[in-house]
């Protein structure tokens, strides 16, 4: 294989771990940390917006956001993730990885800024306005899945590129933990200088105007982590894949990585002009549906149905928890209080389960390979939530409220070492260069569609029908990920020129990828 490979391209394939390769994960990480951090601090605050904007004189309790109002506000980003994924996408492959992606993190800065700003005070305009930027924010933020994936696979040695993409993935981690720990932080300040009493003992009063500022200040904190590392992405050269087998310039490609990786590399451009109009078939050809349709359909299938799962779980946590207890009554608290009580209960979650699992794919993914952990982690989630929905009233007693916990928490566990990071890796590997970056947007928007379903379906499913059968239809999602997982194909220990079938074509074959 290697002799009829791109010297450039083999020595990327066989490279030694080097300095770049951390490098590159810092740099498309802190993107993915911040991604994090915009999609899920929303839920931090969705309670505090209640409060301050729909407060009803004389109530028994605290204001709240209405239905359409909180779905808005909590499904908004998610819908403008979704229109990104697929247009950053499509871009990533038509004018290359790094140019589009200054784009994508300038908008991430500019609309999370402009998410804690609003025009006018009344509630109407304030809802308006925090929808819109958070729609565009979910618009830089969707670009950020196809291209820093695409990035990272392109940039690894195919011997740990599933643990350097999987490494990129679970800064995510880090973002859920420290949109809570910033929320702590924020929230626990204004408690100590504004005090108030609980919303039973003074309605009026719980909510200090001060509080107005707290929402605001949590939200445009995700601009600084994005900010930072501007300047390094846009100092990254172009990935050599790119250059090489989409833009045909291999001269450029050998010259880039020549300088990243330190050695002499050969251009060889006749190589690269023996192969035009070989292997330029598009995504809706006969021959696309014939090598990749089945992959294509397992990458976007399984990761709809985990976001169905994830994302329902993710931003309503705190309904959750107060059904079981384990966050107060809101009329028990004050407004900065509940802010606090609910980014604790939430960073808890993060520190003990969602950041472990993120991590123990890192170290295991190029040991038992992707498939295997996609099919446990499924498994798993699909046991954890039955055993929560089936007996669930009995973990709403008080004595078994821990053991809820402990259950909802091993579903995060198993999401992140599982399906949540392997449908991002895998569509990054096995797709062709000039149709990777595509590819994956569209994977990664069916999941913000299983997203959306998500975000929407659980609040009407939990208020209608109760969380018992909402948790229930989750874990029937599970199972049907574990089935669809059938049709990916394991990628560990090949290079993304024999998982995309474009060595065969370098042979002159066309053999079809096993399933």
């Amino acid at each position: 294989m290697a002799k009829d490979q791109l010297q450039v391209l083999n020595a990327l394939d066989v490279a030694k771990t080097q300095w770049y390769h951390f490098t590159a994960i810092v740099i498309a990480g802190m993107g993915f940390f911040t991604d994090a951090y915009d999609l899920f601090c929303i839920s931090l605050v969705t309670k505090l917006l209640g409060r301050i904007y729909y407060y009803k004189e004389g109530s028994d309790s605290p204001g709240t956001l209405p239905d359409n109002v909180a779905s808005a506000v909590n499904g908004v980003a998610l819908c403008g993730t979704l229109a990104g994924q697929l247009f950053f996408g499509w871009l990533g492959d038509k004018m290359g990885r790094k140019r589009v992606y200054g784009m994508t993190l300038m908008m991430m800065v500019i609309c999370s800024l402009a998410s804690g700003l609003s025009f006018g005070k009344e509630p109407k305009a304030v809802m308006i306005t925090l929808c819109f930027f958070r729609f565009w924010l979910g618009f830089g933020i969707g670009g950020d899945y196809p291209l820093s994936a695409t990035i990272m696979s392109e940039y690894a040695n195919k011997k740990t590129r599933g643990a350097f993409i999987a490494a990129v993935f679970a800064m995510q981690g880090f973002g859920i933990l420290s949109g809570g720990m910033v929320a702590i932080i924020v929230s626990a300040a204004f408690k100590a200088n504004f005090p108030a009493p609980i919303y039973s003992a003074n309605p009026a009063a719980s909510t200090v105007p001060e509080a107005d500022y707290i929402w605001r200040i949590i939200l445009m904190f995700g601009a600084i982590p994005a900010l930072l590392t501007y300047y390094w992405r846009m100092k990254m050269p172009e990935t050599a894949r790119y250059t090489a087998l989409v833009a045909k310039n291999a001269k450029q490609a050998a010259a880039d990585m020549s300088k990243v990786l330190q050695v002499e590399l050969e251009a060889e451009q006749e190589k690269v002009e023996q192969e035009k109009g070989k292997n330029d078939f598009g995504l809706f050809s006969a021959k696309f549906v014939r090598r990749h349709g089945l992959h294509l359909i397992g990458t976007t299938v399984t990761w709809f149905l985990l976001d169905v799962a994830y994302y329902s779980q993710n931003l309503f946590q705190k309904d959750i928890f107060t059904a079981i207890g384990w966050i107060p009554k809101a009329k028990t608290m004050n407004a900065i209080e509940e802010v606090y009580k609910i980014a604790r209960a939430q960073t808890l979650i993060a520190l003990c389960s969602t950041v472990p699992g993120y991590w123990f794919t890192v170290a295991l993914i190029d040991k038992i390979g992707r498939f295997s952990i996609q099919l446990m982690g499924f498994f798993f989630m699909t046991v954890f939530m039955f055993a929560l929905a089936i007996p669930y009233h009995h973990w709403t007693l008080p004595d078994h409220r821990i053991g809820f916990v402990v259950l909802y928490s091993l579903t995060f566990f198993f999401s992140n070492f599982g399906p949540n990071t392997t449908t991002f890796v895998v569509p990054a590997e096995i797709f062709p260069a000039r149709l990777r970056s595509t590819c994956h947007g569209i994977s990664a928007a069916s999941g913000k569609a299983g997203a959306i379903v998500g975000a929407f379906g659980f609040l009407y499913l939990a208020d209608t029908s109760g969380v018992k059968k909402a948790l229930l239809i989750l874990g029937g999602a599970n199972f049907l990920g574990m089935l669809f997982t059938f049709l990916v194909p394991e990628s560990k220990g090949k290079s993304l020129e024999e998982m995309s079938g474009e060595a065969e074509e370098e042979k002159g074959t066309t053999a079809t990828i096993p399933v």
